[in-house]
């Protein structure tokens, strides 16, 4: 057991541990413009920070009119973002310092994210924070994303631990409502600043309003 008890730390990934939405962004963009010829603003990407890719897009067929399965539209995503992914996905520096510090304590950790998991095994690799960060789960092996609650139970499961004993650190309203309803504690680092006053974040045990501006991995590791 860690000097933590029992408690085990899941993580989203984009926006929380790696900064990968200006990538999310350019291949949505990129993505958007071969099938509809329509603009697509960093405000507009924006709105679906926190959302999985699946339910993003079946929107975007339905909002745009594109005709291809949400299937095809999801690979093509996944292929346009990898290949900016992989040219460069930057962690965050007190995230990093984190994620070591709990793997050095013997902290169960697990990633749980609306990406595919072909999304999130090339940034764990790429960022090398495959060496502390093994378990994961995409929203390709639950039933409900985020606000639902199931890829986080999934991941407490996958470590063995007890939703009261998790603690989730989240970027997204969306994400910290999940947290709330799998029974998690949840520390909330927003992305997207003006999100701060959502109700969803007012529910965290440890909230930082100017996200990762101010967010420090010794004042985490206090609330755990």
């Amino acid at each position: 057991m860690s000097t933590f008890g029992t408690t085990a730390v899941i993580f989203d990934l984009d926006g929380t541990l790696v900064d990968s939405e200006p990538n999310y962004f350019e291949a949505s963009r990129a993505l958007l413009a071969e099938h509809t010829g329509r603009p697509y603003t960093w405000a507009d990407n924006e709105r679906y920070v926190g959302i999985s890719s699946h339910e993003t897009l079946a929107v975007w067929r339905t909002e745009y009119g594109i005709a291809a399965p949400v299937a095809e539209l999801i690979a093509e995503l996944d292929r346009r973002y990898l290949t900016l992914a992989r040219a460069g996905t930057p962690v965050y520096p007190e995230m990093r310092k984190l994620v070591e510090r709990l793997h050095d304590a013997g902290v169960p950790m697990a990633v749980a994210s609306g990406s595919s998991r072909a999304a999130i095994a090339a940034i764990l690799t790429g960022t090398g924070l495959d060496a502390w960060l093994t378990a994961f789960v995409s929203a390709e092996e639950v039933e409900r994303g985020k606000p639902a609650p199931d890829v986080f139970l999934a991941a407490a499961e996958l470590l063995g631990a007890a939703p009261a004993d998790c603690v989730v650190f989240e970027d997204a309203a969306p994400g910290a409502a999940a947290a709330h309803a799998a029974g998690m504690r949840c520390v909330a680092v927003p992305y997207v600043a003006a999100h701060a006053t959502d109700p969803s974040f007012a529910e965290a045990d440890l909230l930082f309003p100017r996200g990762h501006d101010e967010f420090t991995a010794e004042a985490a590791l206090a609330l755990l």
